[in-house]
């Protein structure tokens, strides 16, 4: 289209489209749709949503005859023998179909009121009319001919009247589209000819292909275009609720996961796997060259790792028979068994994930642009863990094992105050919990950490000299600390990775040691304690790590067990604690500080001290409007059940934390933040010990991810939350808990004047325990939802302009947030939009395990000179 007259003319003809006439499906008019655009921009500048949701609700039936007629012409052009030729089977027509139905397809998906239409349309089989072509037998005598030709026009004449079934329409869509990412000289380069034009090749070496294909700007442009489709097709994920998402299912990836030709499905998974993963921005680079030009590659590289994770991440809804379908994409990568395989996937893992560091490390703030897909390979990176215990062996059982840790604690600690970072940040303490299953690792941590110096500043300890299990456990104090209440419902899985890996710790360091008795102090306080019904779990758990550190390394861990006999008064006054007291020393706390208040000069104001400046700029500021906590204030001193004398300088820097899934913390929170589901995170297991694993009752009810490790049904308490409203704790409540809690290893150790030597008898060590997490469907919703982030939000940032794929549609899997574009910048001189993306809100991002809230349901996009902006779980 490169003249304004041609834009006019297709303008008409979309204009055209919304009339209540319907157009006959021969008409030539739907020719203009795949002949007169030049590119993506003139379809999605000149085919606004305006006209497309017009077309919709006025003429359906004008709607139906452009898909027929798009796909009918796509799969003219697929068997064509000449495609691509630029006069008889043009690649434009081609890219044309395929822009047109990327530009329809979500406004089609988001009108609820089309999905019985939509199921007939594009899921039902087709009827259509049988050819009339009759095979002409050999003539052998020249009398039969006439007879002969009579006969076979009587024949057409019946065949003709009659109808024969065709498969769904939708299922050879995704078929034609599939065959077209592997067909030469459209997207693979004209010297792999063969004998068929469809060829499964593999892109790019790597797994399952040792030799590089060749490859240019025009065929990448063209494997792009068909993934921006097949992601669309995928993207019905979109206008669903999280909490029906992963029960309801999508038909169309549904069909792609399902499919059973082993060649197709490796040559699909590893090409995309290959390209994703075989990304290398340059090393050397002009400073701020992002800004002058956009990387195309990138474009490619991005949606190839996307729809991967789309197929491998899917969780098959049962069928009509119950059965439950396996998940081929899934299943095949769980299949990689070489090592050269898994150096492979390690490699390309850390290239991108390391690219944050080195453009947060360089002298010019701003110069050199991070890859925009790094969450995305978490993801990858964590799947693989799960469905491939080869490849977690091989991370675990090498040195990967430290680099990976180190860079996942980069990315938790990086994003753990970013409210729009909030569902990266849960994933990367998913994937510690998940590495910490196996004994390996915790005992593999014992080895010194040695790369301190080397650490960007936001994960590197001062002065710190000590094992990996010392890093491990100072990082998972600072995030529990420093969080501002914003990880509060993934507290359960950060003490769960510290139980899982304490029976297998050794010589752990005077900070380890001091950070687990702060946490100990905060977690047994009464303001922590008193603030809902579930809190003391969590100090349940982290007892249960320092009683398998003392029964399991107790003669290596002399400065642990130093550590705890200086706080030996807290421990007893913990057995000794009730109702009375701990309200008793709340009630002492606020007179303190509302003294301090009075009197700011007073040595033990608040204001005087550094330490209760810190634990205002801990606090989260939803918990500071709670009702609950707001009459249940942090204590200023280092312990509020008992005073000790013995305590330490290190014991008085100990940081009070945000309450753990408070009731009233969900209701106070905005409305926008509430989810429509509940409990959309994995819901933490209690200590399961290896032999207890399955002997798990018969009949049991569970969901279970295919191939995946940490799928287990929930068999043992689990931190639920009380009904809505104002918790009242009680002495019946204290006492239902209080005698459970595992005191006895500790309570038994003190006894004794000094530590002693040796394990005190009568002290035998437990099995070790694995604390995982159950995948439920609304928890696997949760988590498609936040993929669905990731692509809702990567689309928007590299498709500027005009083009975006979902903008201005009703999402409703998540909440879109609009708000007014900023000013020109260093970065974006032009005055463009300086923060793009959505805000996933329903379904994840006020939960918290256990959590309750209400529903939600969002649309929007941002028009009309306003931004969109992202917010992740």
């Amino acid at each position: 289209m490169g003249n304004s007259d041609s834009k006019l003319v297709f303008k008409q003809g979309i204009f055209k489209l919304s009339d209540p006439d319907a157009i006959a499906p021969d008409d030539p008019y739907w020719r203009g749709f795949w002949e007169l655009p030049e590119s993506t921009e003139d379809v999605f500048s000149l085919f606004s949503p305006v006209d497309v949701r017009r077309a919709r609700d006025s003429a359906l039936r004008n709607i139906e005859t452009l898909i027929c007629a798009l796909t009918t012409r796509l799969f003219h052009l697929r068997q064509h023998r000449s495609f691509p030729h630029s006069d008889v089977a043009p690649e434009k027509h081609a890219l044309n179909c395929i822009r047109v139905l990327t530009r329809i397809l979500p406004f089609l998906y988001e009108a609820d009121h089309l999905e019985v239409w939509e199921e007939r349309f594009f899921w039902a089989k087709r009827k259509r009319k049988v050819k009339g072509r009759v095979a002409k037998p050999e003539v052998l005598f020249d009398e039969t001919v006439k007879e002969q030709e009579q006969d076979d026009d009587a024949e057409r004449q019946q065949l003709e009247g009659q109808l024969e079934d065709v498969r769904p329409l939708g299922e050879e869509l995704i078929d034609t589209l599939v065959d077209m990412l592997f067909y030469v000289g459209f997207t693979l380069p004209s010297s792999e000819r063969s004998g068929n034009r469809v060829t499964y090749a593999i892109w790019s070496k790597g797994v399952g292909c040792n030799t590089q294909m060749t490859s240019s700007r025009e065929l990448d442009n063209n494997r792009f275009e068909i993934l921006r489709l097949l992601l669309t097709l995928s993207s019905k994920s979109l206008y669903m609720p999280s909490h029906v998402l992963s029960t309801k299912g999508v038909k169309a990836i549904t069909y792609i996961t399902t499919c059973t030709d082993k060649q197709l499905v490796l040559s699909l998974l590893c090409s995309q796997l290959n390209t994703a993963l075989n990304y290398a921005p340059a090393t050397w680079r002009v400073p701020y060259d992002h800004v002058v030009y956009q990387d195309p590659k990138q474009i490619l590289v991005s949606h190839c790792l996307q729809f991967l994770l789309i197929l491998i991440v899917y969780s098959i809804p049962e069928d009509d028979t119950g059965r439950l379908p396996k998940n081929y994409f899934r299943h095949f990568l769980g299949r990689l068994f070489r090592p050269q395989d898994f150096e492979f996937l390690a490699d390309g893992m850390t290239r991108t994930l390391n690219q944050p560091l080195q453009a947060t490390s360089s002298y010019l703030p701003g110069s050199q642009k991070s890859v925009k897909w790094a969450s995305e390979m978490i993801m990858l990176f964590w799947e693989t863990l799960q469905c491939n215990k080869r490849f977690r062996s091989f991370i675990i059982d090498t040195d990967r094992r430290h680099e990976f840790m180190t860079l996942i604690l980069f990315y938790a600690m990086e994003y753990r105050t970013d409210s729009t970072k909030q569902g990266v940040v849960r994933m990367c303490v998913f994937i510690l919990q998940t590495l910490s299953t196996e004994p390996n690792f915790g005992k593999l941590l014992n080895q010194d950490f040695e790369t301190q110096d080397t650490l960007p500043a936001i994960i590197k300890i001062n002065d710190f000299r000590g094992t990996h299990a010392d890093f491990l456990i100072i990082s998972i104090h600072t995030l529990i600390t420093t969080s501002m209440g914003k990880l509060d419902s993934i507290y359960p899985s950060l003490l769960a990775t510290i139980n899982n890996i304490s029976p297998y710790l050794d010589g752990l360091g005077g900070k380890a040691s001091s950070r687990l008795l702060q946490l100990f102090a905060s977690m047994s306080s009464p303001s922590f304690l008193l603030a809902n019904e579930t809190n003391y779990a969590l100090l349940q758990s982290l007892l249960e790590s320092m009683n398998a550190m003392i029964e399991h390394q107790y003669s290596s861990n002399r400065v642990f067990v130093s550590a705890i006999f200086k706080s030996r008064k807290r421990f007893e006054a913990l057995r000794s604690f009730t109702l009375e007291s701990g309200q008793a020393e709340i009630e002492r706390m606020n007179r303190r500080k509302q003294a301090a208040l009075d009197n700011p000069d007073s040595p033990s104001s608040p204001t005087r001290t550094s330490r209760a400046s810190s634990v205002d700029s801990i606090r989260s500021p939803q918990s500071a409007r709670m009702p609950t906590l707001s009459n249940v204030p942090e204590e200023s001193g280092a312990f509020a059940i008992g005073e000790d004398d013995e305590s330490d300088s290190e014991d008085r820097e100990m940081l009070p934390m945000p309450s753990q899934s408070s009731p009233s913390t969900h209701t106070s929170r905005d409305p926008s933040l509430s989810s429509s589901t509940d409990e959309p995170l994995p819901a933490q297991l209690r200590g399961m010990s290896e032999k207890a694993r399955g002997k798990m009752p018969a009949g049991q009810s569970s969901f279970s991810r295919q191939n995946s490790t940490t799928s287990l049904s929930n068999h043992a308490t689990t931190l639920t939350s009380p009904s809505l409203g104002t918790f009242d704790p009680t002495a019946n409540w204290i006492d239902s808990w209080l005698p459970t809690l595992p005191l006895h290893t500790i309570l038994t150790l003190i006894s004794s004047p000094s530590p002693p030597k040796q394990l005190p008898s009568g002290l035998d060590p437990a099995p070790p325990r694995i604390h995982l997490f159950e995948w439920t469907p609304l928890s696997l919703g949760w988590y498609e939802s936040l993929l669905w982030g990731f692509i809702f939000a990567s689309e928007m940032v590299v498709q500027k302009g005009t083009v975006g794929v979902w903008n201005g549609t009703a999402v409703k899997l998540f909440k879109v947030e609009t708000m007014a574009s900023q000013g020109p910048s260093l970065m974006k001189p032009m005055g463009a939009v300086d923060a793009v993306g959505s805000r996933l809100v329903s379904g994840v991002s006020s939960l918290g395990l256990g959590r309750r809230g209400d529903g939600g349901a969002g649309g929007g996009g941002g028009e009309g000179g306003r931004a969109v902006v992202v917010r992740d779980v």
